[in-house]
């Protein structure tokens, strides 16, 4: 393969744009089968030894979903207090979950300790398995965002608790909450930095040796 064309170049960088982490979903139902289908793309995904150490848990259960929720508020408000003056101000204002009204939502964990891939690759940078998983997570928010659906990644969370609330093997490291559904809105820019929360970099610093 020598590549794509211009117009394909185009539509995945308007993709990237329109990625967006999104808190504000409508509650619309997402047919399941186009779920099913974004999920294929982790097989696609690379992993460190072809280990796959991605572990995802669908969250259907309406008491497993309260005692996500709750678990969020709890460290959403232990950050609050972290901060001050206009800092305080703007996190305070931040809608920083899309828990209350997201018709899907997913866990992603780790599994570290897996011995699928003969720890190749992973002994001199053990963190390697959780890249992997973020590697995979990144494919399937692309995916869903092609079809029109929205993610958006809850991380003000604390991993053991939500290990236990959702009853999955201790060892697992959890990646992140996903909330998934159809975004309120269409938006081309990141909402903390519409809000003043943080600006972009438009080239990653660069060092040259």
């Amino acid at each position: 393969m020598t590549g794509f064309d211009a117009d394909f170049r185009d539509e995945l960088w308007r993709l990237l744009r329109m990625r967006r982490d999104v808190r504000h979903f409508r509650t619309d139902p997402v047919d399941p089968d186009v779920i099913d289908d974004c999920l294929r793309s982790f097989s696609l995904a690379p992993s460190v030894g072809l280990s796959e150490p991605w572990r995802v848990v669908r969250v259907n259960d309406p008491a497993r979903r309260i005692a996500a929720r709750e678990n969020f508020r709890a460290a959403n408000a232990d950050a609050l207090a972290g901060y001050s003056g206009d800092d305080a101000k703007i996190y305070a204002g931040l809608k920083l979950s899309g828990m209350d009204d997201a018709p899907v939502q997913i866990a992603v964990f780790s599994e570290d300790n897996t011995t699928k891939g003969k720890g190749l690759g992973a002994g001199t940078m053990p963190e390697m398995k959780a890249y992997s998983c973020v590697s995979a997570i990144m494919q399937f928010w692309l995916l869903l965002r092609a079809h029109g659906i929205g993610l958006g990644w809850v991380s003000i969370l604390d991993p053991e608790q939500l290990t236990r609330d959702l009853d999955v093997p201790s060892h697992w490291r959890l990646i992140g909450y996903f909330c998934i559904g159809y975004p309120l809105t269409e938006e081309e820019s990141p909402e903390l930095e519409r809000l003043g929360w943080e600006k972009r970099q438009d080239l990653p610093a660069l060092l040259e040796r």
